[in-house]
């Protein structure tokens, strides 16, 4: 079936957001006991040993006053969140971002709130299309934004920045959007640096393959620009790339099998994919294995999903697949975060999955910088205390971040997949990252689709009024 124009964007969300990197996968946790995680204590203050994972919570009883800003009181906090749910193409599109804030939130109100005030949420579906709607009501009555995640951020961004609706999101898809003004993510992705940390392990793990994998190119604008910051960070990591020719269309080939006949001409023995794993990349895999290859497939964390589950349990054309992680993997319940993240959101119904720790993780971001901020919560206060983070984790949820200066993690690891399980693959310690500053890369001013001033933020919609950090 041919996609339409805004169909094709839930997938290049998936090719360039999440996630985790920012990209993520929709993998899904196991069913665990609800309530293991979270404790027992209610309307306790934080100094009562709670925590989240490894982060002392944020969160507790106190006596926090004033209406300091919009959507403050006395007694409340007001925050947006939310996700694109309702878009018809693909329902409940990226929900467990939303599973994961209204979890937290109970979390949070359950110790006593931030300083004593209660936080109120409101949960937004962007339904994919309605990204400013929901930006335009956000900035009537929100104090902040957090942990939310729109595929067509590029829609809103004018709209919040006017407003000053400052933001920690659970991810960012457009330019603007990922080196905005007033955003901090706790896991960033700016535009103008990168974590190449998935190239150079796989040079470690394959170290006589550097000159025999190729990209597999598509018709998509958002995945040819990645492509183009993808060969750098192979370049980087010492990769020498073979230029197969290879340029799926997003829409879907009649057959596959030309595809894979360039694959094998070419002599490559490994393959880098930006596509998400829907079912005409499947079929590129299927024609693959028909013209006789057995090649390393190698892709980011969207790669780490039921889907890709569900079709190699049924073929075993993926037992050769690689993917990059910064995250934890679901499946490992010995990371206190993780199991905690699963009991508080299977314990209300919810769906976990990575954009879910995402969501998680710039939740309690966003907690910790407003409990420094006391009475005096404030967005300029926020913006103050969200710059001053410099080394963030979720509590164990991920490798270390930098979200004060907008700077991605200089670490990774890699899962492997046979049969329908995955588990980790590099480094050979399960649940430890490997982690060397040659990671970060800078990227080609020419791939960021937006112009950035001295500070690393995005100019297009600044404007004199914008909230910057204090001294």
């Amino acid at each position: 079936m041919k996609r339409n124009k805004t169909a094709k964007l839930v997938v290049a969300l998936a090719a360039t957001a999440a996630l985790v990197s920012a990209c993520a996968g929709d993998r899904s946790g196991d069913a665990v006991v609800p309530g293991t995680g979270s404790g027992d204590a209610k309307a306790s203050s934080s100094t009562a040993a709670e925590k989240f994972g490894t982060l002392a919570s944020p969160c507790g009883t106190g006596d926090a006053k004033g209406a300091t800003d919009q959507g403050v009181t006395d007694t409340e906090i007001k925050i947006g969140y939310g996700d694109d749910r309702g878009y018809a193409k693909s329902p409940g599109l990226n929900k467990e971002m939303s599973d994961a804030v209204s979890a937290m939130i109970d979390w949070c109100n359950e110790q006593g709130g931030i300083n004593g005030r209660k936080i109120v949420g409101t949960d937004y579906d962007a339904a994919m299309t309605q990204a400013n709607s929901v930006m335009q009501d956000a900035c009537r009555s929100q104090f902040m934004m957090v942990g939310h995640g729109f595929a067509m951020d590029q829609t809103s961004e004018q709209t919040r920045v006017a407003c000053n609706m400052a933001a920690v999101p659970g991810f960012t898809v457009s330019p603007d959007a990922a080196n905005g003004p007033m955003t901090y993510q706790g896991v960033p992705f700016p535009v103008d640096v990168a974590n190449a940390a998935a190239w150079f392990q796989m040079g470690e793990m394959h170290p006589d393959m550097k000159s025999d994998f190729t990209l597999v190119g598509s018709t998509m604008p958002t995945i040819i620009t990645s492509l183009t910051k993808t060969k750098s960070m192979a370049e980087a990591a010492g990769f020498t790339l073979k230029d197969c020719g290879i340029t799926l269309n997003y829409e879907g080939e009649a057959s596959y099998v030309p595809f894979a006949e360039k694959l094998k001409q070419c002599g490559a023995k490994g393959m880098w994919t930006s596509r998400s794993p829907v079912p005409a990349e499947f079929n590129f895999i299927k024609a693959v294995d028909q013209v006789g290859l057995d090649p390393i497939i190698f892709g980011e964390a969207t790669w780490y999903g039921n889907a890709v589950q569900s079709f190699n349990k049924d073929t075993g054309l993926l037992d050769n697949l690689n993917a990059d992680m910064t995250f934890q993997m679901l499946e490992n319940d010995a990371n206190p975060a993780v199991k905690q993240y699963k009991d508080l959101v299977t314990a209300k119904g919810g769906k976990t999955a990575l954009l879910g720790m995402q969501s998680t993780s710039s939740f309690l971001l966003w907690a910790t910088a407003a409990k420094e901020c006391g009475s005096d919560l404030t967005r300029q206060c926020m913006i103050t205390e969200l710059s001053k983070i410099h080394e963030w984790d979720g509590g164990g949820l991920h490798a270390v971040s930098d979200p004060g200066t907008n700077t991605p993690a200089q670490c990774g690891l890699m899962v492997e997949l046979k049969g329908a399980e995955y588990s980790q693959a590099f480094p050979t310690q399960q649940g430890e990252f490997k982690c060397d500053p040659k990671y970060l890369i800078k990227t080609d001013p020419s791939t960021w689709g937006t112009d950035l001033n001295a500070d690393r933020i995005s100019t297009k919609y600044l404007n004199p009024n914008v909230i910057t950090p204090k001294a």
